[in-house]
């Protein structure tokens, strides 16, 4: 188990808030460390697996077109893939993942490399899309498969806690 998935349980709880995830290159991992903390069925209302694209456009969404312009592991992808997420569920904050856990990879986008997105629906009314979408890529780097998803696994736990309002954990 993640040791920042019950400081996740404990701030949703405490702000209302329910969870989901959109995950590709770690297949489930986030909402697996997220289950495996006794009491997340309070916060957490489901995961997306979406490891092919075909699955990111029937499941959540994601356009065709940001497929082909921007590749599947982009900040475009991880974006949509969140709002997805949300727009698909009961939550209110998702994470997203797409990435490139390896072996493997190309010049332009190297084993390790990570799309996160996170999606909050925004309590104001008069917000255009009522979502509002945060992304960000993270060079993991060669660690090997088993250590860049776990890596993901944690930073999109952390990323979610600091959505909270409460502080990351180090690490």
């Amino acid at each position: 188990m993640s040791d920042k998935a019950a400081p996740l349980i404990a701030g949703a709880r405490a702000a209302g808030l329910v969870i989901a995830t959109a995950e590709s290159c770690t297949g489930g991992m986030i909402s697996a460390a997220i289950t495996d903390v006794p009491g997340s069925s309070a916060v957490f209302d489901r995961g997306f697996v979406t490891y092919s694209n075909a699955a990111k456009q029937a499941m959540l969404g994601v356009l065709s077109e940001t497929l082909e312009a921007h590749g599947a592991v982009s900040e475009e992808v991880a974006a949509e893939m969140a709002s997805g997420a949300l727009a698909h569920s009961a939550a209110d904050l998702a994470v997203a993942v797409t990435g490139i856990a390896g072996p493997g990879g190309s010049e332009f986008k190297p084993e390790g490399r990570v799309c996160f997105g996170l999606a909050r629906r925004r309590a104001d009314a008069g917000a255009v899309s009522g979502i509002e979408t945060l992304t960000e890529t993270v060079e993991f780097g060669a660690l090997g498969r088993d250590r860049v998803r776990a890596a993901t696994r944690d930073h999109a736990l952390a990323l979610l806690l600091a959505a909270l309002g409460a502080p990351r954990p180090a690490g």
